[in-house]
């Protein structure tokens, strides 16, 4: 429990501040980079709305938990709440941009961007911190046990199995 208490602010801060270098470099290459200053506040109160939403969907994630044994079911319901906290802090980061995109549409074309960056990053991070619920049978650990392994690689042979078995 203490390293998933860790390891979610982990995934967030560590996601943003990975991903916050090349939303600069795309603020400049777009010509927007005197507007970065207030994207930035736009994606830290996003961030904000995310940890938000996660802490209160804790008690139903807990109720969850004591009411259901099956390890599946537990990562789904996680998946879930993660769903519905991006979701949240999508809508909010739409509200606080709204000024920026008035002043230049192409405040649009950056906030896609940031979007693929972000999830992009967040999939990887999310995958090095694993198991964020331990995996039954298996010693606790901090990292997974092939830190340096690649989330998309592994999807990538997944579906190459399934299709060609």
């Amino acid at each position: 429990m203490a390293f998933s208490a860790v390891k979610v602010p982990l995934l967030l801060v560590a996601t943003f501040v990975i991903s916050l270098p090349s939303f600069y470099v795309l603020n400049s290459l777009f010509g927007l980079g005197r507007d970065f200053a207030q994207a930035v506040r736009s994606l830290v109160a996003a961030q904000c709305g995310l940890a938000i939403v996660l802490a209160s969907l804790a008690p139903l994630t807990l109720l969850w938990y004591a009411s259901s044994a099956h390890y599946q079911h537990a990562l789904v319901v996680n998946g879930a709440m993660f769903a519905v906290a991006s979701l949240a802090a999508q809508w909010l980061v739409r509200g606080y941009y709204r000024p920026l995109i008035a002043a230049s549409r192409r405040h649009v074309w950056l906030l896609w961007c940031w979007l693929g960056v972000y999830t992009a990053v967040a999939i990887q991070m999310a995958w090095l911190l694993r198991p964020f619920l331990g995996s039954p049978g298996r010693p606790v650990q901090f990292l997974r046990d092939d830190p340096w392994d690649n989330a998309y690689e592994v999807v990538a042979r997944l579906v190459w199995r399934t299709l060609f078995p």
